[in-house]
């Protein structure tokens, strides 16, 4: 497999463009800045290093924060609030929590292993606890702070280690920073996980947290612990104090909830031949200028609809309509968001915009 570092920068090795890598969404897809700014989640099989990243092409500010995300290290709740103001919903009051495990290929169960995420359905900050139990002792696997209203990735296992997870326990403390809240108790819910179930794809459904099918056990909901809360406050407090005390904790990959809308999904297909009976007499750049007029009039009957999803089918090609598409929405619609459509159902060649 293609190993890719943050900073290098790339081109796709079937379609055209590339861009910078920022980041990573799990062990095959890779977060890539394209050339109008868009984060394209693109399969690292599918890139090619083109410049690797160096020390001395990164400004001073760049490399601090790519060396903060390469140590992975547990965040400090000051510096967190100073980047980034928490939004609050009102039922985030009420926290509801959960793990969640996700199979690296849906399409193929037999070989490829699991990864698992802690779910922070809530306006506090957790710090967390994730553990297993091996015979009579319990295991650390994952601790630290995760953010308000995010799901943080925990770990990547294979099916030889699924026994390790047959009984786990969470354990966290709810607050918020610099400002007044409503008492939570502290919690510690174990859980046996029914390992049978990571065997059966039928087992992994939809869910409100990710776009892929999941198996979702949880540990709170609106306040209420699972299983009985077995807890002593005040060795928990210390456990997580000294925690925070320990250098080199890795920091994990943190990503905001954004729940899947219940909204229809519209779908434009704008291959030439489903919008026109006939393109006699066209160069390419009338039907290029025709499929775009037909972009913006499905784009302007749906700027008011928030939230809405569409999915423009463009095809997998030299590229050529999708860039154009993407610089029309930089242009003209920046306040909606573009990403790539589901991989699973149309590849590389289809684009969903959603509108905020």
């Amino acid at each position: 497999m293609t190993k890719l570092n943050i900073g290098d920068t790339v081109r796709f090795l079937n379609t055209t463009g590339g861009g910078k890598v920022k980041g990573f969404q799990n062990k095959q897809i890779a977060i890539i800045e394209d050339e109008y700014g868009f984060d394209v989640p693109v399969l690292i099989s599918e890139c090619v290093v083109v410049e690797s990243a160096g020390n001395e092409k990164l400004g001073q500010a760049e490399a601090t924060d790519i060396e903060e995300v390469a140590k992975n290290k547990t965040p400090n709740v000051d510096s967190i609030a100073a980047n980034e103001e928490t939004e609050e919903t009102p039922e985030g009051e009420k926290i509801t929590t959960c793990i969640a495990f996700l199979p690296i290929d849906a399409k193929n169960m037999t070989t490829p292993g699991y990864e698992s995420y802690f779910v922070n359905d809530s306006n506090y900050y957790l710090y967390y606890n994730y553990m297993s139990r091996e015979n009579n002792a319990w295991q650390s696997r994952s601790n630290g702070l995760i953010e308000p209203n995010t799901k943080i990735f925990l770990e990547e296992f294979d099916k030889s280690r699924l026994n390790e997870i047959e009984k786990i326990c969470v354990q966290f403390i709810a607050f918020k920073h610099q400002k007044s809240f409503g008492f939570k108790n502290p919690i510690s819910v174990e859980l046996r996980i029914d390992t049978v179930k990571f065997y059966k794809l039928h087992a992994f459904q939809e869910n409100d947290y990710f776009d892929e099918n999941a198996l979702v056990y949880y540990i709170t909901r609106n306040d209420i612990p699972e299983r009985d809360m077995l807890v002593n406050a005040g060795d928990l407090e210390n456990a997580l104090r000294e925690k925070e005390r320990i250098d080199g904790n890795r920091r994990p990959r943190i990503q905001k909830i954004e729940k899947k809308d219940k909204t229809e999904i519209i779908e434009i297909d704008l291959h030439i031949n489903q919008l026109l009976d006939s393109t006699a007499g066209m160069s390419n750049a009338d039907i290029l200028e025709y499929q775009l007029k037909k972009f913006n009039e499905v784009m302007t009957e749906n700027l008011h609809h928030k939230n809405q999803k569409i999915v423009f089918i463009h095809g997998k090609g030299d590229g050529v309509l999708k860039n154009a598409l993407l610089k029309e929405i930089k242009t003209k619609y920046k306040r909606c968001v573009a990403q790539d459509a589901s991989f699973q159902e149309y590849g590389f060649g289809a684009t969903m915009i959603i509108i905020k």
